[in-house]
């Protein structure tokens, strides 16, 4: 059992190259995307567990005897696709959240519940638990935050269940679990996930696990060797858009001009492919060069996926306002609205980094000046978090 608290932390994501192809049996490239999720984890002897959401304004307390007189045997683990619809109202039935609330917030709360009965149910008593989790990713912008919390989570009560060990150190400030551990905390965040999202492709849980980039093709998931952490801007146009609605599109327009459309995704494959192999090579010597040749990937990507049919007006304010300043920009995920990514060569000065900055919020977009390639899910000594983290997660 722990003695004190438990800092976790787990990336974000994007798709580099390979949105939309990926549908239709091409490879994608997505990579950790170092906007992290924290959880703080404090253990307790008072009977209660407790989950504080502070990013969307929701904190609820269960009594652990009650959770204990659950009849949890419908979380007996296999490899099932989702959870059933019936397993999903047992837990409506102690979440503690009003009957018509069909929100996040309520995924969020029966993905804590799935995890916390299904990890701790093999313990004597379910432990009293005080668990904060405060994320710097915006919610639903394809960029991985439900998969970031289940991530951080799985680590978090699998560590003070015991099931594995906690890897900090004395005199560490961060540290990351072995391979095996990662195995066991990918699956039962897959397992979080699928409360959330039904049936997910396992892209976004896997990328927040083991940090880095990774490739995916016809459900194979693959992780790349050592790539370089490759500063980006992330901008969100704040456009709302149908995932759905914007996969339907590109398949539509496939089925109306297979000749055209066709070649366009065998060649975004070829662009995820010649990504790839550069950044391999950046593993071992990055030079100006290779920057160059990912910037003209961006470029043409970019434009196949305006072909596509999932760009939008707003998107190609942004590609041209950077673009004005010298740099390269796309759109990542579903496009029609949501984010776009903006690579930053090492040869960039301060000066315009930041006018490039402006220049996006002075269109009304959020911006983040951020990193590709991050660590996977860390653990952390508390007092070596940032000020504004400490504080969001209830001044560590």
């Amino acid at each position: 059992m722990l003695s004190g608290a438990l800092v976790v932390s787990a990336p974000g994501k994007v798709i580099l190259h390979g949105e939309h192809a990926v549908v239709h049996g091409k490879v994608a490239l997505a990579v950790a995307l170092n906007l992290r999720t924290f959880l703080r984890l404090q253990p307790h002897s008072n009977g209660k567990v407790t989950l504080n959401l502070p990013n969307i304004g929701t904190k609820l307390t269960w009594d652990v005897a009650n959770l204990q007189l659950l009849d949890t045997n419908f979380l007996e683990q296999g490899d099932v696709p989702a959870p059933t619809p019936e397993q999903l109202e047992k837990l409506k039935e102690v979440d503690g959240m009003p009957r018509n609330c069909a929100g996040p917030e309520h995924l969020a709360v029966l993905a804590f519940l799935y995890l916390y009965l299904g990890i701790c149910r093999k313990q004597r008593a379910l432990l009293s638990l005080d668990i904060t989790v405060w994320s710097e990713l915006p919610p639903g912008a394809g960029l991985g935050s439900s998969a970031a919390y289940c991530v951080c989570l799985a680590a978090a009560l699998l560590t003070a269940c015991e099931d594995i060990s906690n890897p900090l150190k004395d005199g560490d400030s961060t540290s990351r679990w072995p391979e095996e551990d990662l195995e066991l905390i990918n699956q039962w965040a897959l397992r979080g996930e699928r409360v959330i999202h039904g049936n997910p492709s396992g892209v976004d849980n896997a990328i927040s696990t083991w940090g880095g980039a990774l490739r995916y093709q016809q459900g194979k998931i693959s992780c790349l060797n050592r790539p370089p952490a490759l500063q980006i801007l992330l901008t969100n146009t704040k456009i709302p858009r149908s995932t759905k609605a914007l996969v339907a599109g590109v398949r539509n327009r496939l089925i109306k001009f297979p000749e055209i459309v066709a070649p366009l995704l065998t060649s975004i494959d070829a662009i995820s492919r010649e990504c790839e192999r550069v950044l391999a090579e950046m593993a071992t010597a990055p030079a100006l060069e290779q920057y160059l040749v990912l910037e003209e990937l961006i470029d043409m990507n970019q434009h196949h996926l305006n072909a596509l049919g999932v760009g939008h007006t707003c998107l190609d304010q942004l590609c041209q306002v950077t673009a004005a300043l010298g740099l390269h920009s796309k759109l990542t995920g579903a496009g029609g609205g949501g984010c776009g990514i903006t690579l930053l060569r090492p040869d960039l000065e301060r000066a315009e980094v930041e006018a490039a900055k402006q220049a996006l919020t002075s269109c009304r977009f959020d911006c983040w000046e951020t990193s590709i390639g991050a660590p996977g899910v860390s653990v952390h000594l508390a007092s070596s978090l940032p000020g504004p983290v400490c504080q969001a997660l209830g001044g560590l």
